[in-house]
């Protein structure tokens, strides 16, 4: 039994610790994001995302896949200053669902000159070569 106590005192920390680490990767992506935007670098705002052709976009225009396909579509609809404003997010829940994926719920704002709007997302992270990377983002 003190075996047992041991082992999960010496393993609990660990635990928390390693998965603290990915907690903290995660939002830095969120920050990431967060601060391109506001600096009007929707290039460098992509960088969170998968560059990959499977990498999954819904929107109000329906689903979208590829990298490519998504930059493009935040070019096409915040393309200028006006149109971007500034970005703020409100995180409402992260959850681990297995050791290589998060579940994110939260909720966007953008405070711009053409009127401020907003909406809410879910986004599946996937640890990817060793980086945590948005590989599905539902945003409305």
């Amino acid at each position: 039994m003190k075996k047992i106590l041991l082992v999960l005192f010496v393993t609990i920390p660990f635990y928390s610790s390693a998965q603290n680490k990915d907690v903290q990767e995660i939002l830095g992506v969120m920050e990431n994001q967060t601060s391109s935007w506001n600096k009007g670098d929707l290039d460098h705002f992509m960088i969170g995302y998968w560059n990959n052709d499977s990498l999954m976009f819904i929107g109000s225009n329906g689903i979208t896949y590829g990298y490519k396909q998504a930059l493009q579509h935040y070019k096409d609809t915040y393309g200028d200053n006006s149109k971007m404003g500034k970005l703020n997010f409100e995180l409402v829940r992260l959850k681990k669902i297995s050791g290589d994926y998060y579940f994110m719920t939260g909720k966007w704002f953008l405070t711009r000159s053409a009127g401020d709007i907003g909406g809410v997302f879910t986004l599946l992270f996937r640890k990817i070569q060793g980086h945590w990377l948005i590989v599905v983002d539902h945003s409305s």
